[in-house]
């Protein structure tokens, strides 16, 4: 147990000191990508360039740290589906409330201080491991149904059709 503890830290460690808190890609990393960006022009103004996450760790890195860290504490007992979705409710509640009052916020935060950064990642964090918990005590496999969910939405929202509109796909007329 005490080695994989160790195994924890290591990975953790690993993962802080190779990524960037401002915007999650590994530092010394390639982002030729991102100044290849060709999303569209809208109203004369560039998009700015695309945020991407860490490769590592995976959602089933985090499944799985987050199935030790449960089993290592008792809590299976009360971390049933009902319970999970109600607990990531409330995370989603903390969430809100950083945005409460600020009016619209622009991508990137910008305004935002560190430490209203650290407590939305932290919040951001609470959302995502409750989610990954319950998908996994629904047995769904959370990335393959993102896949088949994007693989629906595409036919509902057909870039010709909706390109720059935010009406809802029975909207649309063919």
């Amino acid at each position: 147990m005490a080695e994989r503890r160790d195994e924890i830290k290591d990975f953790s460690s690993t993962v802080t000191a190779t990524s960037s808190l401002s915007n999650g890609t590994p530092k010394g990393a390639d982002t030729q990508h991102e100044s290849q960006d060709t999303r569209p022009l809208q109203n004369g103004l560039k998009y700015p360039q695309r945020f991407s996450f860490s490769a590592e760790p995976t959602l089933e890195d985090i499944r799985r740290l987050q199935a030790e860290f449960t089993d290592e504490r008792d809590w299976n007992q009360f971390h049933q589906p009902r319970n999970l979705l109600l607990a990531m409710v409330g995370e989603v509640g903390e969430v809100s409330e950083l945005f409460q009052w600020r009016g619209e916020v622009a991508e990137g935060l910008p305004g935002w201080t560190e430490a209203e950064r650290e407590q939305l990642s932290h919040e951001l964090s609470d959302v995502l491991i409750y989610l990954l918990e319950l998908a996994e005590k629904c047995h769904v496999d959370l990335p393959q149904a993102v896949l088949k969910k994007m693989a629906l939405n595409r036919l509902k929202y057909p870039a010709s059709k909706v390109h720059g509109s935010a009406k809802k796909y029975t909207e649309y007329q063919d």
